[in-house]
């Protein structure tokens, strides 16, 4: 395996996750996750040995990178003996700019925080880890990966906002979308699963976790998705709105006094799922809604409403859908979402195989055979996708 071993790392604010994984096999080695950055955090780390849990002082991301080493070092694999190909960076937001995975460079690293305005929550924690893991492996080949590159095949009409030339042009207003690298994983192995060439395929995948898009994708390229300037456009999510009439932050700045820095931490931490429940997470909106808790039914119609209607217009735009995929932690494990947007698709010929909906597979189809649209369930594995990024840069790189 360690020809091909990558180690993938995702950096937030608070919490650094990482995995060492064989780009070419899909093997993984090991995962971790550091938590609560800043103090007092906590380190979860499984390897072949098992899973070990211990409390760790992290009061920044070097601290919580050489906290996931020390793990490697005790449980395996031990990457100073053996040290990975390449350290693969998610990296949220890549703006216009890339379109593709890219080697590490000073070059790259501006870039990343010229873009850290589009993505202040996101894009200043990447290049942390970025810059960590460069101090910390100075000698072994560093690839960004960015969420956003996916959605660079986007046609014209689909990125832009109506809005005034000089925002578009010197602000960089449009539309990017996010969660590329699983929507580039997912619409791939999906045409495994069914047997498709991916360039006559047309697909709807539903990325759905505490963060949620769309995205609509014509013969392997992404045509929409509904995510847009930011996270925070389109599907209802954990903490997120979705789409939003543009006048509620000037409404409620006259009628409330909100100003903009309150306004934006609403939209982000306070709205969606636990905006309307109390609680972002959908398996306790569920459990509420099954005791007959009305609002907890009310967020599930409004949630699953909106996913409708997203996979309608892109059902339009697409002019035909062969297979809408379900992905994310809730779009793979909750058997309840996936019927209420299914067994709500009789337009476009869906027909809901209950049974095989309910068992709940790990992947496969949960459509019946004489469904026009195939439903089907697929895991994403981004960290996969990434150290296969990785490889293939190094493999460029080689050929250069």
């Amino acid at each position: 395996m360690a020809g091909n071993r990558v180690l993938v790392i995702n950096a937030g604010s608070s919490s650094l996750k990482y995995q060492v994984v064989d780009g070419a096999s899909g093997e993984t080695a090991a995962t971790g996750l550091v938590e609560r950055i800043g103090g007092d955090g906590h380190l979860r780390h499984t390897a072949a040995d098992g899973t070990h849990e211990q409390d760790v002082s992290v009061p920044d991301h070097a601290a919580a990178l050489a906290a996931a080493q020390q793990a490697l070092r005790d449980h395996g694999p031990d990457l100073d003996s053996e040290p990975p190909v390449a350290i693969g960076h998610r990296v949220v937001h890549g703006g216009a700019r890339f379109s593709e995975p890219v080697l590490v460079d000073d070059r790259v690293l501006q870039a990343v925080r010229d873009l850290a305005p589009l993505a202040p929550l996101h894009n200043p924690a990447n290049l942390e880890g970025i810059e960590t893991a460069l101090r910390a492996f100075p000698d072994v080949p560093q690839v960004a990966v960015f969420d956003t590159a996916f959605h660079q095949t986007l046609p014209a009409h689909a990125h832009t906002y109506a809005v005034p030339r000089e925002w578009r042009e010197r602000h960089r207003v449009r539309r990017y979308g996010f969660h590329g690298t699983s929507f580039a994983y997912v619409s791939r192995r999906a045409c495994e699963v069914l047997g498709r060439d991916p360039g006559d395929t047309n697909l709807v995948v539903l990325h759905l976790g505490n963060g949620a898009s769309a995205c609509a994708v014509q013969g392997g390229r992404s045509v929409d998705t509904s995510m847009g300037l930011s996270p925070l456009e389109g599907l209802v999510m954990g903490t997120r709105p979705g789409d939003l009439d543009p006048a509620l932050g000037a409404y409620l700045s006259r009628a409330a006094g909100l100003d903009a820095t309150a306004y934006d931490r609403a939209l982000n931490h306070e709205s969606g799922l636990k905006g309307l429940t109390g609680i972002a997470d959908l398996r306790g909106v569920e459990q509420r809604r099954a005791s007959g808790d009305a609002d907890a039914a009310l967020a599930f119609d409004v949630m699953t409403y909106r996913l409708r209607k997203y996979v309608g217009a892109y059902a339009a735009a697409l002019g035909r859908v062969d297979a809408i995929v379900f992905t994310g932690g809730i779009g793979e494990h909750s058997a309840a979402v996936r019927a209420a947007v299914l067994g709500r698709l009789e337009v476009l010929g869906v027909e809901l195989d209950a049974t095989a909906n309910d068992d709940g597979p790990a992947e496969g189809v949960v459509t019946t055979p004489a469904s026009r649209v195939v439903g089907l369930v697929v895991p994403t594995n981004e960290e996969l996708e990434i150290a296969r990024a990785c490889l293939g840069v190094l493999g460029e790189r080689a050929g250069a």
